[in-house]
């Protein structure tokens, strides 16, 4: 039985016909004219026991609550079915951490997407960079012109990290020109400020964000 993504080499299934992009042989998503706007988005440690399947699943959580996903991707295709879709996977990426290993959350996020797509899932595909360093891999297999998501949940805390964040927003649009991007989190004015002429922005509100609200 698989424990660890490194079990039975990097899980090559997941991505059995799909074609690679970049020196590093990032994963490239399919045409993704499928997805729509989220109604909602359901947090994966949700999804099961959520009543309502309207929405798109989202990994936008700690890794490990969907390192499961990662490590049996078929066992939780049902599931995903029965939703709207999914925006795909969203391993941590670290300021400072080891290119490798930001390239390898990157891979994970488009192999795990590829695969969904393969089994009939709607995927919204994930956007995640840190700094400079990442943006040679980071936007790499996602079709131009289509429906992207990004978090700000954890990411926009300090001035540095807002304005990392921004840099690297504003790198996403040149690059992938998205029409439309779901927004995980709060939208604060320092970052998306001039950006609106860009693209539309959906903004959804983070479960800690509306845990809060519920105790005010």
């Amino acid at each position: 039985m698989r424990k660890t993504l490194y079990d039975d080499g990097y899980h090559h299934e997941l991505t059995e016909g799909a074609k690679v992009v970049g020196e590093d042989g990032i994963v490239a998503l399919a045409n993704i004219k499928n997805t729509q706007i989220p109604k909602e988005l359901v947090p994966f440690n949700k999804a099961k026991t959520k009543k309502d399947k309207r929405g798109y699943v989202h990994f936008y959580i700690h890794d490990k609550g969907f390192a499961c996903v990662l490590n049996n991707a078929k066992k939780y295709a049902p599931l995903f079915r029965q939703y709207d879709g999914i925006i795909s996977p969203d391993p941590s990426m670290g300021i400072g951490n080891s290119l490798c290993l930001l390239k390898m959350s990157t891979y994970f996020n488009r192999a795990i997407g590829f695969f969904y797509q393969r089994n009939g899932i709607p995927v919204i595909p994930n956007i995640r960079w840190t700094d400079e360093a990442s943006y040679p891999f980071c936007f790499l297999g996602v079709p131009k012109n289509s429906i992207v998501a990004i978090s700000t949940h954890g990411c926009c805390k300090s001035k540095e990290q807002k304005e990392l964040f921004r840099a690297g927003l504003i790198k996403m649009l040149e690059v992938l020109e998205p029409e439309d991007v779901i927004v995980h989190g709060h939208m604060p004015k320092e970052v998306f400020q001039d950006l609106e002429n860009k693209t539309r922005f959906h903004r959804y509100p983070s479960e800690f964000e509306q845990t809060h609200k519920e105790e005010r």
